[in-house]
C-alpha cells in the first residue's frame, strides 16, 4: 500500500475527510467535532465513478446538424456529437449572444438551484448568474422548491421570513424551557442530516435527547409514525395530509370559545385579529372552528383535540411547522395559522413558547445562529428585473406573455428561447414531469452544465461536464452553521471535467467580460478573498477573531461567532412600539388589510381552512394520498446510485411505503412490485408493507432518476414527479403543491425493466462515439 493522504472536505451532509491513496479515494473519516455525522459522507466517492458522469462536452447530432430548424421533440432520443472545450465554449456564448441581441434578456432563463456543491465559490448559481449579469442579465427565479409559500406569508405578516429560516427559537432554548412541544409534520434526523452550504455539527439528536430527558410532552401531528425518532416517546396523531391547518384553527377555536385566550397580547401585539376571531368562533360564515368542526376534517379525535388546545394555554407550548406543510396547495395557510394560533395563546416571545418553523428540514435550523458574514461569490448588479416563482418553470415555458400575480403583484412571463441551468435537475424536483417534458420542447436553446447526466442533461442540446468538489478547493459555510470549513482538492478532475468557475470564465471571456467576471484572481485567490471578508466581518463587527487564511486552510474549519438560547421576538413581545415589524401595521398580522384588497379566493385576509385540489376528505374510494419526501440515503437526486441510498432500495428500485390493512386490501405483498398512477402519469416502485404509516397514505421518497420506459410514459424508476400536482399553492405564493397529490396503486406483473441500466447504456454509446 502507498501512503495515505488526509483531505479536509465538506458537503450538504457534513464534515469529513477523504482518504486518498494513488489518487483513489479509499475511505472517509467523520469531522472530528460533529457529534452524529451522516452515513451519507461515506458515499460520496461514488462522484468519482464514470457511471454517470459526462465524460467531456456533447452537442445534440440535430442541433449541429439543423441549427435552425432543429427537431426540439428529439430531445432525450438524440444521440449526442462529442466536441473540443473551445467549441463548446464558442457555441454557448454565441447563443447567449444571439438571444440576447434577438430576443433580448429576459428571454434567456438561468435556471440553476445549486445542490451540486456546498461549496459557497463554485457554487453553480452565483457563478452563472454573475456571468449572465455581465452579459446584459437575465429571468431567474425566486424561492425554492423546498420552501416558498411559508417565506412568502411569513414576509407579509411578520415582516421577514426569518422565523423559517433558522432564527425562530433555538432548539437548545426549547430542550430547557418548553412543557408542551407540538410537531406539526417532522421533527427528524432524517432531513436534519442535510444544510445548504455544508454543515459542521448536527445538533438535533442531542437536543431530542435533552427534550425526552427533560419529559417534555411531544405531540407529532403527521400520517407517518416516524417522523419523530422512537426514543423521544411523541404520542402520534396520524392526520390526514394537507389538513393541519384544520387542527392549528380549531385548537385556536376551541381557545377562543372557552374565553382563555391572551387578548391582552392579541391587542398589543397583533393586527387585524377581530377579523381572525370572527372566523374562528363563526360569527364571520357561521361555522364555528372547534375541536368537532377540526376532527371531522382532519380524522384525529375530538376529545384529543379538545384536551390539547386546554394544555398549549396552561403549559408553556411551542408549536413547530416543518416546511413540508407549505408544499402543498394552500400551503401558506399552516404557516399562518400556526403563528395565530400560537398569538391566541399568548406565548409569541417567551422562552421555549410561540411557534418556530422548518426545525429538522435543514440540519442548521434551531442550531445556534451565525451572526457573523457567511462565504459568498458575488453576483454582481443586475441589469434586468425579470423573474418568476422558482416552481412555475412549466407555466413559463407553456404560456409565455401571460400573466401571473405574485405577493400581490401582477407580472408577465418571459418568452423564454434559452435555458441555461447549471448545478440542479429539474427532472428531479418539478412537480408533473411529463407536462414538464412538453414544455422541454419550447425553447429554442437548453445548455446544461453538471457533473452527471442526470435526465435533465440527457434533454439538453449542449452539455457541459463540471466537476465535483472533491476535484476542486472550496470553501463551505453558512448562517446556519457555526464554522467555516475548508473544502480542499481530493482528486483530479475526472474525464475532460473542469470546475465551474473554469468553465463560466471562459465563457465570460468569449463574451469578452473576463476581468470583470475574475477580477483578475483564480481559485486560491478568490478563496482566500472569501474568506477574508468573512474574517474581517467579524473582527469588525462582534470582536471575534478568525485564524488567518493559511492557519485555516491548514486546519481545515474555523469558528465563527454565534448566537444561542435565542427567542424569537423576545424584544418585540415587550416593547412592541420600539421594535416595530415590517407589516402593514408594524405588528403581526392575523387580519391582513392588503389581502382583504386582494380578495384572492385562495389566500384570503386571514387564517383559513381551504380545502385543497386533491385530499382524502374528497378522494375515492381507491385513491391514497401520496406523500414524496426526503429519503434518509441521499439528498434529492444525488448519489443515487450510492451505497447509503441502495440500501433503503429493494430489488434495486425505489420502495412504496403502505399500511398493512390497505396492501392486503389491494392484494400487495411486502416486496412486491407496484404501480402508481393517476391522469398525470405512473411510475413502478417495490412495496414496503408498514404499519408506520397512516391508512390511506403511501409514502415514496424523491429522488430516483426519471427513466421513462419507451413511449409507454411509464417511469421504471420510482420518482414520484411524474404523479405530484403542478399548480402554485396560491397567488400570492406560487409555491409548488408537490404534497397535494392523489394516486391509486395495484399490484404489477408486467416488464419492470433496469433503470441503472439504461442510463449506463446510452452513457457507454456516448463513450464510443
Amino acid at each position: 500500500m502507498g501512503d495515505i493522504r488526509r483531505v479536509r472536505h465538506c458537503s450538504h451532509w457534513g464534515a469529513y475527510t477523504l482518504l486518498v491513496e494513488g489518487g483513489r479515494i479509499v475511505g472517509t473519516e467523520p469531522f472530528e467535532l460533529d457529534p452524529a455525522p451522516s452515513p451519507i459522507i461515506h458515499s460520496v466517492k461514488e462522484w468519482a465513478e464514470t457511471a454517470r458522469r459526462v465524460p467531456r462536452p456533447l452537442v445534440r447530432e440535430g442541433l449541429l446538424e439543423k441549427r435552425e430548424a432543429s427537431d426540439r421533440r428529439a430531445r432525450g432520443e438524440d444521440r449526442f456529437v462529442p466536441v473540443s472545450w473551445d467549441e463548446a465554449i464558442r457555441l454557448v456564448a454565441g447563443e447567449i449572444r444571439r438571444v440576447s441581441e434577438t430576443h433580448g434578456n429576459a428571454s434567456i432563463f438561468g435556471g440553476s438551484y445549486g445542490w451540486t456543491s456546498c461549496g459557497r465559490f463554485h457554487h453553480a448559481p452565483s457563478l452563472l448568474k454573475r456571468m449572465l449579469n455581465l452579459a446584459g442579465g437575465y429571468t431567474g427565479h425566486v424561492d425554492t422548491y423546498s420552501i416558498a409559500a411559508g417565506p412568502v406569508i411569513l414576509r407579509h405578516v411578520l415582516g421577514e421570513d426569518a422565523a423559517c429560516g433558522g432564527q425562530a427559537n433555538t432548539l437548545d432554548t426549547i430542550a430547557a424551557h418548553t412543557e408542551t412541544l407540538v410537531v406539526f409534520g417532522a421533527l427528524t434526523p432524517r432531513t436534519a442530516q442535510n444544510e445548504a452550504g455544508g454543515i459542521a455539527r448536527h445538533t438535533l439528536e442531542a437536543n431530542l435527547q435533552a427534550i425526552r430527558a427533560r419529559g417534555v410532552k411531544v405531540i407529532l401531528v403527521s400520517p407517518l409514525r416516524d417522523d419523530v425518532p422512537e426514543d423521544v416517546g411523541a404520542e402520534w396523531w396520524p392526520i390526514r395530509p394537507n389538513t393541519d391547518a384544520a387542527l392549528m384553527l380549531g385548537l385556536a377555536g376551541e381557545i377562543v370559545l372557552a374565553g382563555r385566550h391572551d387578548a391582552g397580547f392579541l391587542a398589543r401585539c397583533t393586527s387585524g385579529s377581530d377579523r381572525f376571531l370572527s372566523y374562528l368562533d363563526g360569527s364571520a360564515d357561521g361555522q364555528r372552528k372547534d375541536a368537532a368542526w377540526a376532527a371531522g376534517i382532519t380524522g384525529l379525535d375530538r376529545d384529543a383535540i379538545a384536551a390539547l388546545a386546554k394544555r398549549l394555554v396552561d403549559t408553556r407550548s411551542m408549536l413547530t411547522v416543518s416546511w413540508s406543510l407549505q408544499r402543498a396547495h394552500h400551503g401558506e395557510q399552516p404557516f399562518w395559522a400556526a403563528l395565530g394560533l400560537a398569538a391566541v395563546t399568548g406565548q409569541i416571545g417567551l422562552p421555549g413558547g410561540g411557534v418556530g418553523y422548518g426545525y429538522s428540514s435543514l440540519g442548521g435550523v434551531g442550531a445556534a445562529i451565525n451572526i457573523g458574514l457567511s462565504p459568498y461569490m458575488p453576483q454582481l448588479k443586475r441589469p434586468i428585473d425579470s423573474f418568476i416563482p422558482v416552481a412555475r418553470i412549466t407555466d413559463m415555458l407553456l404560456n409565455p406573455g401571460a400573466e401571473f400575480s405574485y405577493e400581490g403583484k401582477v407580472r408577465t412571463y418571459p418568452d423564454t428561447r434559452l435555458v441555461y441551468w447549471a448545478g440542479g435537475n429539474p427532472y428531479h424536483h418539478h412537480q408533473d414531469l411529463n407536462r414538464l417534458s412538453e414544455a422541454w420542447t419550447r425553447p429554442e436553446t437548453i445548455i446544461v452544465q453538471d457533473p452527471m447526466f442526470t435526465a435533465t442533461a440527457r434533454r439538453a442540446d449542449i452539455v457541459l461536464p463540471a466537476s465535483t468538489s472533491i476535484e476542486r478547493n472550496d470553501i463551505a459555510g453558512n448562517r446556519r452553521s457555526d464554522l467555516v470549513l475548508a473544502m480542499q482538492q481530493a482528486i483530479a478532475p475526472v474525464g475532460e471535467a473542469r470546475s465551474d468557475y473554469d468553465i463560466f470564465r471562459a465563457i465570460a471571456a468569449e463574451l469578452s467580460h473576463d476581468e470583470a467576471f475574475s477580477e483578475g484572481r483564480d481559485e486560491m485567490g478568490w478563496l482566500r478573498h472569501i474568506y477574508e471578508t468573512v474574517r474581517s466581518g467579524a473582527e469588525e463587527r462582534h470582536g471575534f477573531a478568525m485564524p488567518d487564511f493559511d492557519r485555516f486552510w491548514a486546519e481545515g474549519y474555523a469558528a465563527c461567532p454565534v448566537k444561542e438560547n435565542h427567542t424569537y421576538l423576545a424584544e418585540y413581545r415587550e416593547a412592541p412600539e420600539a421594535f416595530a415589524l415590517k407589516t402593514e401595521s408594524g405588528r403581526i398580522v392575523l387580519g391582513s388589510e392588503a389581502l382583504a384588497r386582494l380578495d384572492y379566493a385562495d389566500c384570503r385576509s386571514h387564517p383559513a381552512w381551504i380545502e385543497p385540489a386533491e385530499w382524502l376528505g374528497a378522494a375515492a374510494e381507491d385513491e391514497f394520498h401520496l406523500i414524496s419526501h426526503q429519503p434518509a440515503g441521499r439528498l434529492h437526486s444525488q448519489l443515487e446510485t450510492g451505497p447509503a441510498s441502495l440500501a433503503l432500495k429493494r430489488n434495486g428500485r425505489e420502495q412504496m411505503r403502505i399500511h398493512p390493512e390497505d396492501a392486503a386490501g389491494l392484494g400487495i405483498a411486502d416486496g412486491g412490485l407496484v404501480r402508481l398512477s393517476n391522469g398525470r402519469g405512473a411510475c413502478l416502485a417495490t412495496a414496503q408493507v408498514s404499519d408506520t404509516v397512516r391508512r390511506g397514505v403511501v409514502v415514496l421518497p424523491t429522488g430516483a432518476w426519471f427513466t421513462p420506459a419507451g413511449n409507454s410514459g411509464l417511469d421504471i424508476a420510482g420518482n414520484p414527479n411524474v404523479l405530484t400536482l403542478d399548480i402554485g399553492t396560491s397567488q400570492l405564493g406560487q409555491g409548488c403543491s408537490a404534497h397535494t397529490c392523489l394516486v391509486r396503486v395495484e399490484p404489477y406483473r408486467g416488464d419492470a425493466g433496469d433503470a441503472i441500466a439504461v442510463y449506463q447504456d446510452h452513457l457507454a454509446a456516448i463513450a464510443a462515439a
